[in-house]
């Protein structure tokens, strides 16, 4: 199979992918059951919001397009590649020996057992399936354990209340973690002021937190756009020791992409609660609280319980993920293409005299255009790389089916992509050469 993908006539023939999501608009609030998978977010009335076929990292839509994914793989969780056959075949004996019963699943131990020898630091493990719900039931744990009921938090951590709750008391204290423009319509308001946010970096803002509240848990991303600096991340985990406050770190997207574990054990970091999401079942949906027994033990305590916690395709394709990152130095992949990536975007930038900033972790990396039209000038990038075949926005998420004669041949379209961008700003016309509106930039009513 080719590394470049057949481009020929695409432009013209994606009538059936958007007409299922005009439909899809009148049926789902929202148009999606997730915010980053909006076409908006992308490419308005562009960007192909269904596929038929997902294999390696090529995904066909309903009209039979194929592109070459360059963007998020799965929204980070496909790190494997689509239809890993490791994986797959783990599932697939799930499903044949039964998905459910009213016994356990022996893989729910095995996957556990693997999970506490990745953190020597750790006793025990729960389960869940989506990250969300794993953050709200790491949330639950410590503050059971530490009896209060604050929560110093850092980075995005999901859709649940305890955590838009930082919204009640003003809009803006998610921004910068989430998105702008999310009210906390639906969140109690007897839980403001149980949810304070805190910079990455800043540890000042989580010292005045500790000052003025009992603290109950600080939660945060190991890491995310930078380097933690100055000592940060030690005197976190002080301040958690002082407060008797569990420190949960969130590895629901960094998780597994710089160690066969999480990026907290490449930092040195050994906090209280690990939890992870995402890649862990390389698309099959698993999550997974991992802690230190005196917290992981108020599970007996505190009621977390549901049925689909004890199916058996979860488990299974975690385990075969997990052991398939160990044995092939996976991370290792994620962090070489990631690399080769950025260096590429920025050459490009500098070729064509399109001034960018690249951030985030190698595995997950990403470039912002730094002008006023900078956020058109990424939808003209997103549409002029779908007319090339790719699905491609200003972020890649690395994964192991990324090969590097793909992403060359990815790079060698970016560099006419880049050329449009760079004729587009100089004569003032990036929003003329859209064949839709500019992408979303926050959380938007679609109709």
């Amino acid at each position: 199979m080719s590394d470049r993908p057949d481009s020929s006539g695409r432009r013209a023939r994606r009538e059936k992918t958007h007409e299922r999501y005009e439909r899809a608009k009148e049926l789902i609030p929202g148009g999606t059951q997730l915010l980053s998978k909006r076409a908006e977010m992308m490419a308005p009335d562009q960007w192909p919001a269904y596929y038929s076929e997902a294999e390696g990292a090529r995904v066909t839509d309903l009209d039979g397009n194929e592109y070459v994914d360059m963007s998020f793989m799965g929204i980070g969780a496909c790190v494997l590649g689509y239809g890993d056959e490791d994986v797959d075949a783990s599932a697939r004996r799930a499903i044949d020996e039964g998905v459910m019963a009213t016994l356990n699943c022996p893989q729910e131990v095995e996957l556990a057992e693997e999970l506490v020898e990745m953190h020597p630091w750790a006793d025990m493990v729960r389960f869940g399936r989506p990250g969300g719900e794993a953050m709200a039931m790491a949330v639950r744990l410590a503050r059971a354990y530490s009896g209060e009921e604050t929560v110093a938090f850092c980075g995005y951590h999901g859709w649940h209340d305890w955590y838009l709750a930082a919204n009640l008391e003003t809009d803006e204290n998610l921004e910068g973690h989430l998105l702008p423009g999310l009210d906390p319509n639906g969140v109690p308001e007897s839980l403001e002021g149980t949810s304070k946010p805190f910079h990455y970096n800043e540890i000042e803002e989580l010292e005045r937190i500790a000052r003025e509240n009992d603290l109950g848990a600080i939660v945060m991303e190991p890491i995310r756009n930078e380097d933690p600096r100055d000592g940060f991340l030690e005197r976190v985990r002080e301040i958690a020791d002082e407060e008797d406050a569990p420190l949960v770190v969130d590895e629901i997207t960094s998780g597994f992409r710089a160690t066969p574990g999480g990026y907290h054990a490449a930092l040195d970091l050994e906090p209280d609660v690990a939890v992870y999401g995402k890649a862990m079942g390389n698309g099959y949906p698993i999550a997974a609280v991992v802690g230190r027994e005196r917290v992981m033990d108020e599970a007996e305590e505190s009621f977390l319980s549901s049925t689909y916690w004890t199916e058996r395709v979860g488990p299974s394709a975690a385990l075969a993920t997990l052991r398939k990152f160990r044995s092939e130095n996976v991370h290792d992949h994620l962090v070489s293409v990631g690399e080769q990536v950025t260096r590429g975007w920025e050459d490009l930038a500098e070729d064509h005299g399109v001034e960018i900033a690249t951030k985030g972790l190698a595995p997950l990396t990403k470039f912002v255009v730094k002008h006023d039209e900078g956020q058109a000038a990424k939808t003209l990038f997103t549409q002029e790389m779908l007319d090339r075949g790719y699905l491609a926005g200003n972020a890649v998420y690395t994964s192991y089916a990324h090969t590097e004669p793909m992403v060359e041949a990815y790079l060698d379209a970016a560099d006419d992509a880049f050329a449009s961008v760079a004729a587009a700003l100089e004569e003032g016309s990036v929003r003329e050469r859209l064949n839709g509106p500019v992408a979303h930039t926050k959380f938007e009513r679609l109709n």
